[in-house]
């Protein structure tokens, strides 16, 4: 018994060393790195950015617009006046008067400024609208968090659980490794047959392979969660297999709560406000529109040498003008042709329909928060009758082994004894996991995913 003892120590040691000197990463960091660096999560806070802009008052048209115009023209001509039949004051006949490259300049600027001064309400319900919207983008990027949140706890105790299974399985594997050396030393005393040794061979490449599997799936469950937190694919690190269930009383009050924490609730009650602003945004086309404008104008000609009737040739002049206006205009459509009065029925209907959605969302909710409470509830009960069989199976391993060791059952009957405790506990790991899991998704239908330390 003694020597069993120390082949396992000195077995287990340089693994459990191995996996000391890793790093830990504890359900804090998890999360605290899937917020920070996750895809889906970041994708969503773009969206939250882009709501944000559309809700400031740049965009919400309370604001005049300034535009500003400018121009300029130049020309380049030669002129020839021609005056035949005319005498000059002296009476002689005029000649022809010739003008070469005369140039001429004009500039002009303009500011207009413009500015609704009413339009029926539209802009100041559409901009109540816009802050709805930014509300309801808030909702979807918590529910994108929280969907994040349920996958990344789902493989971080996956990897948990894959954990624990292999460790069981290496000590399984010990223990079929020390039956080997009890087989070789009963075998050169003549106490047992070959048979025994090889049936030990068989059982140590059975756990080995298995070993191998898990192993393997535990590699790729941790390459699954670095995804997830968008590190590197090939990170090492050990993960916290110790699981704390929220007590029931703190989980019933949670549920008597969840109508007003519930995303998807709290989505369809916001949809439901943007829908009754729709509803005065089209009624606003019943009413005139005041538009306020104002600009400022100013110009500048320079003009070219022209000839007159007198015979002489003047140089080019130059004027500047500036001019001011302002002014006031109403609009009232007084009848459209119905497109008003269509628009606002439509509205009030997509806001009936959206009513009957809130209604039907909430019927589904409470549906799935008792369905997910019915099996949390199973799941927990599995859990504790998992931890009592693997008390039994533990037990009944250990009178095993001693009578194994006494010569009083054989290997086979040792051997099944060690499979039922295997499976026992590979089974509480399973349902261990299974009922932490279906506690969040239950957290996630009250609304409580991202409010309580896990």
């Amino acid at each position: 018994m003694r020597r069993l003892r120390l082949i396992f120590v000195w077995v287990l040691f340089p693994v459990f060393g191995a996996i000391a000197q890793e790093k830990k990463l504890s359900k804090e960091e998890a999360v605290v790195k899937a917020l920070e660096n996750n895809f889906g999560i970041e994708i969503a806070k773009n969206q939250i950015d882009i709501a944000e802009n559309n809700a400031s008052v740049l965009n919400s048209g309370y604001l005049p617009t300034l535009t500003g115009t400018a121009g300029a023209t130049y020309n380049n001509n030669d002129t020839r006046t021609e005056f035949p039949g005319q005498l000059n004051d002296d009476g002689s006949p005029r000649g022809d008067i010739e003008v070469n490259d005369a140039e001429s300049q004009r500039y002009n600027a303009a500011i207009n400024l413009n500015y609704t001064l009413f339009d029926g309400l539209g802009r100041f319900y559409t901009f109540k609208r816009l802050k709805e919207q930014y509300q309801l983008s808030t909702l979807q990027a918590r529910e994108t968090i929280e969907n994040t949140m349920l996958q990344m706890f789902s493989v971080y105790f996956e990897i948990a659980r894959l954990t624990e299974n292999k460790n069981v399985q290496m000590q399984a594997l010990n223990i079929s490794k020390d039956r080997i050396q009890r087989a070789e030393y009963s075998f050169e005393y003549g106490q047992n047959t070959k048979l025994d040794i090889l049936n030990a061979q068989v059982d140590v490449t059975n756990d080995s392979i298995n070993l191998l599997n898990t192993e393997q799936q535990l590699a790729n469950a941790k390459r699954d969660l670095n995804v997830v937190l968008n590190q590197n694919l090939n990170e090492e690190y050990e993960v916290d297999t110790t699981i704390v269930f929220i007590p029931k009383f703190q989980i019933m009050e949670y549920i008597e709560n969840s109508i007003s924490n519930n995303v998807a609730i709290l989505q369809t009650e916001t949809n439901l406000t943007i829908n009754a602003y729709d509803i005065k945004v089209n009624k606003s086309g019943y009413l005139p529109t005041i538009e306020l404008t104002g600009s400022y104008g100013w110009n500048r000609n320079q003009n070219a040498p022209s000839a007159f009737l007198t015979g002489a040739v003047f140089p080019g002049t130059n004027s500047n003008v500036g001019s001011m206006s302002l002014g006031a205009s109403l609009t009232w459509n007084l009848f459209d042709g119905g497109g008003t009065t269509v628009r606002v029925k439509n509205a009030k209907i997509t806001y009936a329909n959206q009513e009957l959605l809130r209604m039907q969302v909430e019927l589904e909710v409470n549906r799935d928060i008792q369905n997910a409470l019915a099996i949390y509830e199973n799941r927990l009960k599995i859990y504790q009758i998992q931890e009592q069989n693997v008390l039994t199976n533990q037990n009944n391993f250990e009178r095993s082994r001693e009578q194994f060791q006494l010569g009083s059952i054989t290997s086979i009957e040792f051997r099944q004894a060690q499979i039922n405790l295997l499976n026992a506990q590979t089974n509480k790991n399973l349902a261990k996991y299974d009922a932490k899991l279906a506690e969040l998704q239950l957290l996630q239908l009250t609304g409580q995913l991202l409010n309580v330390e896990l």
